[in-house]
């Protein structure tokens, strides 16, 4: 970047001199030196700006080439050059025959230089890693469509619930998630069209599952990339997951209840943050005493519900009178449900018993002024 501001200071004396170059060279024809002082004006400015929009195509184009080299597999930068050089092979055999031919024949030499080499650029870069592990008994890396034996099991597929979620950015950041995050582009489609929904509620849940995208490709520690390619024959995209998942041998990360439990009938090993979340939660046991703030009317007559720090629900019997204060509780039970852990407690003793002097308080002021 450096280096390009210190070349943009040098076009202005380029275009300079191309104006006094200009202004000596129509000399010749013009006599009339205001004319040729505005033209040699008029020819620098040309000059100024054609360079300065030469200059940032120059660099747009080297960022994109950098861009393309450090997010590109070796193996499919590889595969891409090799499938060129045999594309530009084949279109040089295939016109050569045609070179004697007067006219025509340099047309279509170079129809079939441009087809051949394009042609081959794209078979290389879809398909050049895969021969590239054939040649090396298995020892290649991710491509689009297939993945060598010996990593497999290291790829794990982003669904779409699991990037608007957004936890599995702070997982992987607690190196909790290893291997190779893999996110297809139908994934990223689908993102893109929550992010464009009329409804404010996606668009922002759409929006931030783009950011978190963002931020994982921005981060050193986590290794993920984007997959090109779609099954066009398949229209869910559950069904274009499980089948990417069979083909790479991969495993699914989801928050997606159905995708889970159809995912593991398929065989396809689950990565669930729900489950990840609930298994680290805090353990509490029946008798054990906790401090939680009751913050609304349970389901039933008389119950309170409160919250630990890390969202497990807390149901205490008879603790509707306790809204919006900090109370003691003894735990009676806790359940596992499928959308978490839940703990049913009680009061204290000594919460009781400051609860019954308050109200025996009340009462004598009560009948005393009554």
């Amino acid at each position: 970047m450096l280096r390009f501001f210190k070349m943009i200071r040098i076009l202005p004396v380029i275009a300079l001199l191309a104006g006094v170059w200009f202004f000596q060279v129509t000399g010749v024809w013009l006599e009339h030196l205001g004319i040729r002082i505005g033209s040699g004006a008029l020819f620098s400015i040309m000059v100024y700006v054609g360079l300065v929009e030469t200059s940032s195509l120059c660099k747009r184009t080297w960022n994109n080439i950098n861009h393309f080299l450090e997010n590109t597999d070796p193996e499919v930068l590889l595969g891409s050059i090799a499938g060129l050089l045999f594309g530009l092979l084949a279109g040089f055999l295939i016109g050569f025959p045609f070179s004697s031919v007067s006219g025509v024949g340099l047309y279509v030499i170079l129809w079939a230089f441009l087809v051949c080499g394009y042609l081959g650029f794209k078979i290389g870069k879809k398909r050049g890693a895969e021969m590239i592990a054939v040649f090396s008994r298995g020892r290649s890396g991710l491509t689009q469509a297939h993945i060598s034996e010996g990593r497999k099991s290291d790829i794990k597929v982003l669904d779409t619930s699991a990037i608007i979620d957004g936890r599995i950015y702070d997982v992987c950041l607690a190196n909790f998630m290893d291997g190779r995050l893999v996110v297809p582009s139908f994934v990223l489609q689908e993102l893109r069209h929550i992010a464009d929904s009329s409804d404010y509620i996606r668009r922002n849940k759409g929006r931030r599952g783009l950011e978190i995208l963002a931020k994982m490709q921005k981060s050193p520690k986590i290794n993920i990339e984007i997959v090109e390619g779609d099954h066009i024959d398949e229209k869910e995209v559950d069904n274009k997951l499980i089948r990417l998942c069979k083909e790479l041998n991969a495993s699914i990360v989801t928050n997606d209840y159905n995708l889970n439990k159809v995912a593991e009938l398929q065989g396809i090993r689950v990565l669930n943050v729900n489950e990840l979340t609930n298994a680290v939660k805090v353990i509490v046991f029946p008798g054990e005493t906790i401090k939680v703030h009751v913050i609304k009317a349970g389901k039933e007559d008389g119950q309170g519900v409160g919250y630990l720090e890390d969202g497990t629900m807390v149901v205490v019997e008879n603790g509707a009178d306790d809204i919006g204060n900090e109370v003691e509780v003894m735990v009676t039970s806790v359940f596992q449900t499928s959308a978490g852990r839940m703990i049913f407690s009680k009061k204290t003793k000594e919460n009781l018993g400051v609860k019954t002097a308050h109200q025996v308080q009340r009462l004598q002021e009560v009948n005393f002024f009554g």
